[in-house]
């Protein structure tokens, strides 16, 4: 009986020593974020091969940050792109720079955004002021407006690398309508919902049309192309860099 007894304590006490020996694995562990955030929360840490929603946000947000005359596909896709971009946006901040997402890089994140998801030196009304609703362009309203919430992450991260002065923005989405009275061209960006004219602020028009090849913007416009000697245009769709005066 004794022995008998001997051995069922011992085998109690390997199971206890088994369940603090053999901790169970989790992959992809919810990052240590302080708080949820009013606009999006991610939930898990993101690095290459991941995809999903989580990941199209994350893009959004780092879409200023594709290298110079790179641009960022809004894919759900965590591939090679998306890392050098996560790694810029963090070597942007001061953060370790390992193109792995986790929770420093969605605090710094947290930190820049407002509860409508844009980023905290732009807003919609900057990016449209033709109507309140952005319909009546060259895609849904919901699109459009969606392709300026791009925009203007593209513009944080430009005013970031410029030092964090302020730049204006003159105007963005226009519904057809809006772009006939301007004499705007017949298939402009500004149609789509991703285009801002910006104004020379502090910078300068040339300083913001060079700088803005490094943030994603696929069409510059400035000084010495024909009728943007006064704004500096800047675009996610189109594919020209002009601004003669610029030397670009």
């Amino acid at each position: 009986m004794k022995t008998r007894l001997a051995g069922v304590a011992a085998a109690l006490v390997a199971g206890a020593v088994a369940l603090f020996v053999a901790p169970v694995a989790v992959a992809n562990p919810v990052p240590a974020v302080s708080a949820a955030d009013g606009c999006y929360t991610w939930n898990r840490t993101l690095s290459s091969g991941a995809s999903g929603d989580d990941v199209r946000n994350l893009q959004i947000r780092v879409s200023g940050y594709p290298g110079s005359g790179g641009k960022l596909a809004i894919d759900g896709q965590y591939g090679p792109a998306t890392r050098d971009a996560v790694a810029r946006f963090q070597q942007a901040y001061g953060l370790s720079a390992d193109g792995v997402a986790g929770a420093d890089t969605f605090n710094k994140i947290y930190e820049l955004q407002d509860d409508d998801c844009t980023p905290a030196n732009f807003d919609y009304s900057e990016l449209n002021r033709c109507n309140s609703d952005w319909s009546g362009g060259n895609v849904s309203a919901a699109e459009a407006k969606a392709n300026a919430l791009v925009v203007m992450w593209k513009l944080q991260a430009m005013r970031h690398a410029m030092g964090d002065a302020p730049i204006a923005v003159n105007g963005g989405f226009r519904s057809k309508s809006c772009n006939d009275s301007v004499g705007g061209a017949p298939n402009s960006r500004h149609l789509y919902g991703d285009a801002a004219d910006l104004g020379a602020g502090s910078q300068g028009f040339c300083a913001l049309a060079l700088q803005a090849r490094a943030h994603g913007f696929s069409e510059i416009l400035g000084p010495g192309f024909p009728g943007h000697d006064d704004h500096v245009h800047v675009a996610g769709g189109g594919s020209t860099w002009s601004a003669p005066d610029c030397g670009m």
